[in-house]
This record gives structure tokens, sequence and C-alpha cells, in this order.
């Protein structure tokens, strides 16, 4: 019998904001699971909560409350800073629309960015690296820095340092916000590829033919789940 696993949980989690005696809901009562090999999309109007949501189950947030997994690891509210941060670091890979590549570094020294702070020896992650780099098809502008890359180029290389620590989800946060239509499904199809080999992917968007793509889509309005489809 097969037994599928969830790669995300969230159980009534809210996030709440104090400004002063101003109290700012976020999220509201979210309760979701996205299964492990899934590719979904989390879409909503501006400020309806998709990227607090997307900031929560990378770990780059805490929950005000309610529960979250993360691949069956429970998330604990008190849990410190650094033990946070070497979650993230193994389990989450990110794709921002805006790349955030160093500007000095080749493509292929941003891609093993992240081995840095995983005690990876040099050889080993350069080797790694230089395996990403080939997979999503810029071994030919491995040494290239990233003024010297097209916007689709520039995605891709952050697509291959998402995959550095080889993790089990990736989030990719309006991955083709700054593309074209045709490098931006270039890259929608690159993670598409990457869920058929085994990873969930979740991807936030504005676009419904992307969202259409997916396996779900996720929305959102005022900090609540409006609808799953």
């Amino acid at each position: 019998m097969l037994i599928v696993t969830n790669s995300i949980e969230l159980t009534d989690v809210d996030k709440i904001y104090q400004s002063g005696p101003v109290t700012v809901p976020a999220l509201l009562n979210i309760t979701l699971a996205i299964k492990h090999g899934e590719m979904v999309a989390i879409m909503g109007p501006s400020g309806s909560g998709k990227s607090t949501l997307m900031n929560i189950i990378g770990l780059l947030d805490r929950p005000s409350d309610g529960k979250l997994k993360l691949s069956g690891d429970i998330i604990s509210l008190s849990m410190s800073d650094r033990k946070l941060a070497k979650l993230r670091g193994q389990k989450i890979g990110f794709v921002f629309q805006s790349y955030n590549l160093l500007p000095k570094l080749s493509a292929l020294a941003n891609v093993i960015l992240p081995s840095l702070y995983q005690k990876v020896s040099r050889q080993a992650a350069t080797k790694r690296g230089v395996f990403l780099v080939e997979q999503v098809g810029l071994i030919k502008r491995a040494q290239h820095k990233p003024g010297e890359l097209s916007g689709g180029e520039k995605q891709r290389v952050a697509i291959a340092r998402a995959l550095m620590n080889e993790p089990d989800i990736i989030l990719a946060d309006e991955p083709t916000g700054n593309l074209d239509s045709k490098s931006g499904q270039g890259i929608i199809d690159l993670l598409k590829k990457l869920n058929r080999d085994g990873k969930t992917v979740v991807v936030i968007t504005h676009e419904a033919a992307i969202a259409q793509q997916c396996d779900r889509t996720i929305r959102l309005r005022d900090g609540r789940i409006e609808g799953i489809q």
C-alpha cells in the first residue's frame, strides 16, 4: 500500500503583527496540507497574506499561533533562530522574483553559496554546483556574472542555487514576474521537471495561466483561505 506523506502541514496558523496599539492580522486560521511531490500555486490579491504564508512555510518568520510541520518535523514556536536557519538551509530552496544573485560572483559561485553554511568541502560544493549549472542548461555560462546574463538565465541560476543543499521543498515567489512570457514559461517548465523528479514545489503567482499548470491552487483573501481547487 502506497503511503503519501505531507511535505507541509499547517494547523490553525495565525500571524498577527502589532504596530503600537494597532493589531494587524496577516493570517487567520490557516489549515492546509501539501503532499510530498505536489506542485501547488498560491494566489490572492495584494495584501491577502501570500508572502506572509510563504515566509512562515520557509521559516523566515514565525507564526503567532498554530502548528507547522515540514517533512514530518514539528517546527516549534520556541525554536532558536540558529535552529530555524539550519532547518531552512536543509529543507527549503528559495526562488525569488528579483533573483537575489550577488553581482560580483560568477553564476557558478552564486550557485554554491548556500553550501558555505552547511560545512561542505569546497571540492564537493564545486562538483555539485557544476552538475546543477549543467542541469539548468547554463554550463557554458557558468563563469559569467549576473550582469552578463539574461533575466531567464539569472532565474535558472537562482533555481540551481535553490537546489544546492538538496532541499525537499522549493518555494518560488513570483518566479516569472520579471520575465517575458517565453522565458517565464521556460522557468515554469523547469520547476515542473523538478516536481516530476520528486520535489515539492510551491509557486506564489498572480498569473492564472501558471496556476493552471499546478496540481492545485490555494486562494487567499484577507489572510484566510478562500478556496482550494
